[in-house]
């Protein structure tokens, strides 16, 4: 639990580096830093994978439809091996690979091409059901967010993933409680994901999203139907100024902004 609560920190203060090397490109902080410790536990902990295979069948696999979380992606890429520190510097720059939504590259590590919302979530169910069609051990696990529960694809999705019993597919929905709009109460009360979840046919656990050692036992656990783990989190996480603030959806960080912000992750 304190290695990936350590790699989590090295990727939280990565992931400013990156934002503020972006400039006026800017990144997607507040979905990014929510959902840093879910990254850390998948890679850090949970997922079978092997750096020097990426195409090999019997890995499992990360589909991130959740595509404002690429700070976070990256940074866990970064720290696994996939990505470089030269590829790192790529990021936001015009005509590098390293774009604001991932864009499949198994050899680096991205299983999908994300962008179009709730897309990633079908995705993810049509691996699944190949990897049971071919008898894989490998489970597929999907992040999304809660503002991308809006969509009706992701119940789409949810509905055929319980009638095909997909038992090795995990979604996660990092639970920060806001979108680019505002609050999802405001926009699109979803009242519980997790009973929606539960009558869609999914055996669901809700977590804190930021204590590694309740993801890592609840993504850990093995289930005869798809699970769900609900991760509550806080968009922008630990940069006071950026938590729970709308504003940082998106945005770029000054110099003062970022010496302050890496002065308060040190400090966690």
């Amino acid at each position: 639990m304190e290695e990936c609560k350590q790699l989590a920190k090295r990727m939280r203060l990565r992931a400013l580096e990156m934002a503020y090397a972006s400039g006026k490109n800017g990144a997607h902080l507040g979905g990014g830093l929510s959902a840093i410790e879910i990254f850390a536990s998948l890679y850090g902990s949970v997922m079978k994978f092997d750096v020097s295979n990426p195409f090999n069948e019997n890995r499992d696999r990360l589909v991130v439809s959740k595509g404002h979380c690429v700070l976070a992606y990256y940074t866990a890429l970064n720290a696994m091996g996939f990505m470089s520190d030269e590829d790192l510097l790529k990021f936001e720059v015009n005509g590098e690979h390293l774009h604001g939504h991932a864009t499949r590259e198994l050899e680096k590590g991205i299983e999908f091409s994300g962008g179009s919302l709730s897309m990633g979530m079908s995705f993810a169910v049509g691996e699944a059901l190949a990897c049971k069609m071919k008898n894989l051990s490998s489970r597929v696990f999907v992040i999304v967010g809660d503002g991308e529960c809006d969509e009706g694809l992701i119940w789409e999705s949810a509905m055929a993933a319980a009638n095909y019993k997909l038992s090795n597919l995990v979604v996660i929905v990092d639970q920060n409680q806001l979108q680019y709009d505002g609050y999802t109460s405001d926009v699109m009360n979803q009242i519980s994901l997790a009973d929606k979840f539960t009558a869609f046919g999914f055996d669901v656990e809700e977590v804190d999203g930021h204590e590694c050692f309740q993801l890592i036992t609840a993504l850990d656990k093995k289930s005869d139907k798809p699970r769900c783990v609900i991760a509550k989190t806080i968009k922008g996480k630990g940069v006071s100024f950026m938590e729970e603030k709308r504003e940082w959806h998106h945005g770029s960080i000054n110099k003062e902004q970022y010496e302050l912000a890496i002065k308060e992750v040190e400090t966690i």
